[in-house]
């Protein structure tokens, strides 16, 4: 009785088998309220990653099917956003409802299709899909409230991982169908079992035909449908090179973009934190889904006092962790998803044992059968080695040392990624220092992989951008309604000399070079960590002090826009709103720092707004005082830098503001102007990977030409597609919309309680 081994507690997989079964283990796409002919097309075989024995057929969807799928949900949106708030309700609670009567069911054919254990697919994805799909059925009820103005973006393509596919695509489809969309999912090749499921028990519950579609395919299926010029929105899981490919091929289109791209996120352990439950987050953070997580906390950065202690009771508690048939209730890991991905995690760890890593794995045999890899750590690894950057997606952790608070925290950042970290540490003070300074998405303070439909997770950096859940993900499915955009005439001629109504010079500007450009975001990013420390309330005041100095040298403004436009009380009203919109940036500054989300944990969950950084802007020639001003404000009011590329035509308006703001006292490089041809320009602005966001308002054409150079670092935009209309408008010209985009939230857990 010394020791006491597990049992083993299979469950039956009857019920997933029985429907595979029933459809002949061989299954179509479902488009406009259909199951397609699984014999009419190309087919992939999905296989068990546990044998390797084939599960079922799935077509290998066509640029065709795409075109059906998307036609479908093009004639099927109008009716659905008709439905109303609550139809939409019920349908999503009717669509929760089923899912639980299903769990059962849904979780083994989760299990059975991804190699995760059942435990998982029942008791952790398969409550938080059900809990997405309740939540958004009350968003969809409160929608003409709390976001008034606004409407549905239209037909959204939704691109889903191989990993936890069930759960993602709930991340993705209740928002989308609570805010009026119809979508078209397209699930990952290898795991597309649970997404052909879901789409059954939508028209089991009476959604209308067409409002949910699912093609199966692969890469070139999923290419096809980012590619379809009629759909208005791309939301994709899945790499950093694969995100690139999809911002490259959506440039210019006009489609909405949201990337949740991954990489691995840092697990700081400080020396005064709880080790034992430090222990415990990482076999959580590192071993759940068998590391497959996006979340998965590969970088474990321990300080240096407690690392040998650390590192102990680690290896410990691995030895307990309990590897093989994911459907075994005992089981602790289940499969890797395909022999792909196994070979690159075997090629990884060989790379960082070469490279001179201790590389140490628990005792015991693996399966004889299927896709298994042992819970794995690298020690003795360097920040420079490629396993300490590597998304691995599999169960393996890098562990490294540092020695101070400060240094954790810049080992840490010292990544292209910015998805989540977690921290540790019994020090309050000390946990929301590094939780602020950490640059991801989601911080997790004593715990690891939380998540809930009504708190937002999202990356930022080369993790991507956008977020899921809250209303800050309910945000990435609408758009304001700003009506028709009259077509913009640009002046052939763009000579630096500017001259006003009746062509004649009113004064020069000096012409702005790519080389000004980079001075311009060096300048910004050496301002924007001390600008971003100010309070708030520092920020807004400095901008009410701004527009307080503009209206009493109104006059000499109105002076300079007449010569422009020759229309001295338009000038006037330009100028009184310009003033006003100052006003209102300065009093949103100080009243935006975050939310407090109802999560249904024993947590404080915190969604703290934090600036993007360096930010660009390209102003447009209408408007040139106020459209500068709209740009400009909610930019360094959120507490970002900016580099702004002015009108071509116009640019003196802007540039007298700049010279107020210098004799103001306006820090050094928070607000930075270039003037000149744009042409020569945005492409410097766009393209350079130290800007963290741009702003264009002028031609589509070039508009295309900003997205595809933002591809390097993968920074956020906002070109003209869905820009204001009229900048005099406040409804247009200024508020959310404009503080959204200036702005990334944070989410950071804090659990309480014994």
């Amino acid at each position: 009785m010394s020791r006491l081994d597990y049992g083993s507690a299979p469950e039956d997989p009857g019920p997933a088998l029985t429907w595979l079964e029933g459809h002949g283990h061989a299954l179509g796409h479902v488009i406009a309220g259909r199951l397609t002919d699984p014999s009419a097309g190309d087919s992939l075989e999905t296989l068990n990653p546990a044998t390797t024995r084939p599960l079922a057929q799935v077509l290998r969807g066509t640029g065709g099917d795409i075109e059906e799928a998307v036609a479908a949900a093009r004639a099927a949106q109008p009716a659905w956003w008709a439905l109303g708030s609550h139809g939409r309700a019920r349908c999503l609670d009717a669509l929760g409802l089923a899912i639980q009567r299903q769990a059962r069911g849904l979780a083994l054919l989760d299990s059975l299709d991804t190699g995760m254990t059942l435990r998982e697919a029942r008791d952790v994805d398969l409550p938080l899909v059900t809990r997405h799909f309740h939540h958004h059925a009350g968003w969809a009820r409160l929608m003409e409230g709390e976001l008034r103005g606004h409407e549905p973006l239209g037909v959204e393509g939704q691109i889903l991982p191989a990993r936890s596919p069930f759960l993602m695509l709930a991340w993705k489809v209740a928002p989308a169908l609570a805010t009026g969309n119809a979508v078209v999912v397209k699930p990952a090749a290898d795991t597309p079992l649970t997404a052909l499921r879901f789409a059954e028990l939508c028209l089991e519950v009476g959604l209308p035909a067409g409002v949910v579609n699912v093609v199966t395919g692969d890469g070139d299926t999923g290419a096809a449908l980012v590619a379809h010029p009629d759909v208005d929105m791309i939301s994709l899981t899945g790499s950093t090179g694969v995100g690139r490919a999809v911002r490259q091929a959506a440039a210019g289109s006009g489609k909405r973009l949201t990337l949740e791209l991954g990489g691995p996120i840092p697990f700081i352990v400080f020396e005064d934190a709880d080790l034992d439950s430090a222990v415990e987050g990482a076999v959580d953070a590192l071993w759940h889904d068998q590391g497959r997580l996006c979340s998965a906390g590969a970088r474990i950065l321990v300080q240096e006092g407690v690392a040998e202690a650390f590192g102990a009771k680690l290896r410990v508690r691995m030895e307990t962790v309990r590897v093989g048939d994911p459907l075994d209730r005992s089981v602790d890991m289940g499969a890797i998803v395909s022999r792909e991905r196994l070979d690159r995690i075997r090629a990884l760890v060989a790379e960082a044992r070469d490279g001179g890593a201790e590389v140490w794995q628990p005792a015991g045999d693996m399966p004889e059968q299927g896709w298994f890899h042992p819970p794995t750590l690298c020690a003795g690894v360097s920040a420079a080695d490629a396993v300490a950057g590597a998304e691995l997606l599999g169960p393996v952790g890098v562990l490294m040392t540092f020695r101070t608070p400060d240094e954790g925290v810049a080992l840490a950042n010292d990544t292209r990624y910015g998805l989540a970290g977690s921290v540790w540490s019994e020090s309050v003070s000390l946990a929301l220092q590094a939780a602020s300074a950490v640059k991801t998405g989601t911080v997790w303070v004593n715990c690891t992989n939380l998540f809930d439909a009504a708190s937002s997770f999202g990356g930022t950096r080369e993790s991507g951008f956008g977020r899921v859940g809250g209303i800050e993900g309910l945000r990435e499915y609408v758009k304001p309604v700003y009506g028709a955009r009259a077509p913009s005439v640009r002046p052939e001629n763009r000579s630096l000399p500017v001259t006003g109504r009746d062509g004649v010079p009113v004064g020069q500007v000096v012409r702005g070079t790519p080389g000004d450009v980079g001075d311009a975001v060096a300048a910004a990013r050496r301002a924007q960590v001390p600008w971003s420390a100010r309070t708030a309330n520092d920020r807004g005041r400095a901008l009410v002090r701004l527009a307080e100095t503009l209206r009493r040298r109104a006059d000499e403004l109105v002076h300079r826009l007449t010569l422009l436009s020759g229309d001295e009380d338009d000038a006037a009203r330009e100028v009184e709103a310009t003033v006003s919109r100052l006003l209102a940036y300065g009093a949103w500054a100080d009243t935006g720092a975050g939310r407090v989300p109802a999560t249904p944990f024993r947590n404080l969950t915190l969604a703290l707004s934090e600036p993007l950084g360096v930010m660009g802007a390209v102003c447009p020639d209408e408007r040139p005082l106020l459209a500068f001003v709209s740009c400009v404000a909610p930019i360094i009011g959120l507490g970002n830098t900016c580099v702004v590329i002015l009108s071509e035509s116009a640019p003196l308006p802007a540039i007298e503001l700049v010279r107020v703001m210098d004799a103001s006292g306006w820090p050094e490089g928070v607000l930075n102007v270039v003037a000149g041809p744009q042409a020569e320009l945005v492409p410097t602005l766009a393209a350079h990977d130290d800007v963290d966001g741009i702003w264009y308002f002028g031609s589509p054409r070039a508009g295309a030409d900003v997205e595809r150079a933002s591809i390097g670092n993968l920074k956020k935009t906002w070109v003209s597609y869905l820009a204001p209309t009229d900048w005099m408008s406040s409804d247009q010209g200024q508020g959310e919309e404009f503080l959204r985009r200036a702005a990334q939230v944070k989410t950071i857990w804090i659990p309480y309680g014994e």
